[in-house]
C-alpha cells in the first residue's frame, strides 16, 4: 500500500514508513523498497533521492527520464528545500529563542571500520551544516529534568546520516536510533525510549520538472 501524496506526469511524492528501504539493498532479503512498490505501478518512475530506512516522510520520484534529470540537478544545486522533525535526548540548551535557527557545523567522513556509519572527522571529513531550532518545550518527567526535545532541522548539505550524527555530536542522539544510539553514554536509555527512529522528513520544497513553478508539500510526524 503506497501513500501518495501528490501525483502528476511529472513526478510522485510519497510518505516513506519508517523501516522500509528507498532503495533495494544488495541481497534477496533486502529486495523489497518504497522505489521497487512504486515500479510495480508505475514503470516510469525514478529514484531522484533517498531517505534511510529508519526514517520516515516525505520522498519524490521522478516519472521519466527527463524529469528525473532536472529533479536531480536541483537537489544537486540545492535548489530544494527540506525539513525534518526529530525528538531527541534531554534538554537541548537553545542559547537565543525557541524560534530562532542555530547551526551544527562539523565535517563528516565514512566510518569504514564500522560501515554505513559516517563521523565527524576534522582531518579528512567533508564541510557539512546543518540548521536547527527548538520545535517544542523540552518534556518533563516528573520530578526529573526534561528527558527528550522536539526539534526541527534543516540540512544545508546531504551527507550520508548527517541528522543523526550531528545531533550525537552534540550530545542529543535522535529516540530510537538502532545504528548510533550505542555510541551514546545513555544508549540504553536511548534505544528503550522509542520503538522506531524518531526522524521524519516532514517537508519538502522544490521546482517542477516540467513548468519550475516551486511546488510545496508537508506531512505531519507520525510521533
Amino acid at each position: 500500500m503506497l501513500d501518495i501524496v501528490f501525483e502528476d506526469d511529472a513526478l510522485i511524492v510519497l510518505n516513506k514508513p519508517s523501516g522500509l528501504l528507498s532503495v533495494p539493498g544488495r541481497g534477496p532479503d533486502k529486495a523489497d523498497c518504497l522505489s521497487a512498490r512504486v515500479q510495480a505501478l508505475r514503470p516510469e518512475a525514478l529514484v531522484v533521492h533517498r531517505l534511510d530506512m529508519d526514517t520516515s516522510g516525505l520522498m519524490v520520484m521522478a516519472k521519466g527520464i527527463d524529469a528525473q534529470r532536472q529533479l536531480s540537478h536541483a537537489f544537486a544545486q540545492r535548489l530544494t528545500h527540506k525539513r525534518y522533525t526529530a525528538v531527541v535526548w534531554g534538554q537541548v540548551q537553545d542559547p537565543v529563542a525557541t524560534s530562532d535557527w542555530q547551526t551544527i557545523d562539523a565535517p563528516l567522513v565514512v566510518d569504514w571500520p564500522q560501515r554505513p556509519k559516517s563521523k565527524v572527522c576534522w582531518e579528512t571529513g567533508k564541510p557539512s551544516l546543518t540548521r536547527w531550532r527548538v520545535a517544542q518545550p523540552a518534556h518533563m518527567a516528573s520530578g526529573h529534568m526534561p528527558t527528550h526535545t522536539r526539534l526541527d532541522l534543516e540540512p544545508v548539505t546531504g551527507r550520508s546520516h548527517q541528522l543523526r550524527v550531528h545531533l550525537l555530536s552534540i550530545g542529543h542522539p535522535i529516540l530510537g536510533d538502532p545504528l548510533y544510539g550505542a555510541d551514546f553514554q545513555n544508549c540504553a536509555a536511548v534505544a528503550q525510549s522509542a520503538s522506531r527512529l524518531l526522524l521524519h522528513a516532514s517537508h519538502l520544497r522544490l521546482p517542477h520538472p516540467a513548468h519550475e513553478t516551486d511546488m510545496e508539500w508537508t506531512s505531519p510526524p507520525p510521533f
